[in-house]
């Protein structure tokens, strides 16, 4: 099926594919015949920027592009080759990535390549689908392996553009990133780690690996620990992980047993209401409501969630403490001594459904006081 070719490949003078791209002084890149026509008319300023430009610009080979458009036009022959005989065979792998994976490739040429493919596979479903089946994805992993915490940081975005499609999704875990991810998270640069965890949550959107990552060594402790020492978006992206692989039982107590509980109050009280909805999934086992009851301060975390957080926040805080409640009558009275039942009477008649409903329930909760066995 024949894809209309990036406009980046297409030279800004001549419009056509470029098949020999270089880089102007400027920092532009052109069909070296294109812009060589420009200088040879006298021109001495960028086409673009209309900056001027040494008497004798120096045209750099762009061999990262160049690379690209060759390995991107095999994959996606035009329309004009559609017919052709022989048709191109399919490049392998070592020769459409070879950029990638060659020692001896310039740690720039594989920026470029990777910056490249992670613009072009942000919106094309068909080059995704396309580099998955063509072997990228091992070289994009051996990239995140790098020491390089630069180029490491640009495989996870391309990887994680990779992650996108449901279908790749279960085919990524396969080939080991998993692996390689949480070894990002306990040894990656900040910006490599809050990536790394973003990963980790679409490939849970797929129920199965959402056991398997939960059951992969360290992966919950390194999302753990990441709560308590990252940096706001590192915190924030390990608790939206959480979040998403929690759904599966298994899970919410591994999260209780690496320590996540006092974390999780402690963050949610500075403020970070994804962190009451990190407890409102770990409520639901026996673990993480015992850890909770023997916190000090976790009501009133989720009481001043209730009075003065958004929707989402209200909902999660009224859910986690009816779930508390529930279960313990100490959580009763004190709910009641903290005003809870005067709260949740006036959320009754909120507009939003959920919080209506979760606040009914906390009230019949709170006036009965029927515990759970």
């Amino acid at each position: 099926m024949a894809t209309q070719l990036p406009d980046d490949f297409k030279c800004p003078i001549s419009l056509e594919i470029m098949s020999d791209p270089v880089i102007l002084s400027s920092g532009h890149t052109f069909d070296r015949a294109s812009i060589q026509r420009w200088l040879d008319s006298g021109h001495r300023t960028c086409p673009i920027t209309k900056l001027p430009l040494p008497d004798h610009p120096p045209l750099i080979p762009n061999h990262a592009l160049r690379s690209l458009i060759s390995n991107y036009t095999l994959l996606f022959p035009p329309k004009s080759q559609l017919n052709a005989s022989p048709p191109p065979s399919k490049p392998q792998p070592q020769t459409l990535f070879s950029t990638l994976t060659s020692p001896s490739s310039p740690l720039n040429s594989k920026l470029v390549l990777l910056s490249q493919l992670t613009r072009l596979t942000k919106l094309d479903h068909g080059l995704r689908r396309q580099l998955t089946e063509s072997g990228a994805v091992s070289a994009v992993l051996n990239c995140v392996s790098s020491p390089e915490s630069v180029l490491q940081e640009k495989a996870l975005s391309l990887l994680l553009n990779l992650s996108l499609d449901d279908d790749n999704k279960v085919g990524l875990v396969a080939e080991g990133a998993i692996g390689r991810v949480v070894t990002v998270l306990r040894v990656g640069s900040p910006d490599s780690r809050a990536i790394g965890c973003t990963i980790l949550t679409s490939l849970a959107v797929v129920e199965v690996n959402k056991a398997t990552i939960g059951a992969y060594p360290n992966a919950i402790q390194a999302l753990v620990t990441l709560l308590n020492y990252g940096n706001g978006r590192e915190v924030k992206e390990a608790a939206t992980t959480l979040y998403a692989i929690c759904s599966f039982l298994d899970n919410r107590r591994r999260a209780v047993e690496c320590g996540a509980v006092p974390i999780l109050v402690r963050i949610g009280g500075m403020g970070l209401e994804r962190a009451v909805e990190v407890l409102s999934m770990l409520v639901k086992c026996k673990e993480g409501r015992e850890e909770m009851g023997r916190i000090g301060g976790c009501l009133r975390v989720l009481v001043k969630v209730i009075k003065n957080g958004s929707k989402r926040g209200i909902q999660c805080g009224l859910f986690t403490l009816n779930y508390l409640c529930c279960y313990s009558e100490e959580m009763c009275g004190e709910a009641k001594r903290e005003g809870v039942l005067e709260i949740c009477l006036g959320l009754v008649e909120d507009d939003n459904e959920k919080v209506s409903r979760n606040a009914l329930s906390l009230v019949q909760t709170l006036s009965g006081c029927r515990l759970v066995e």
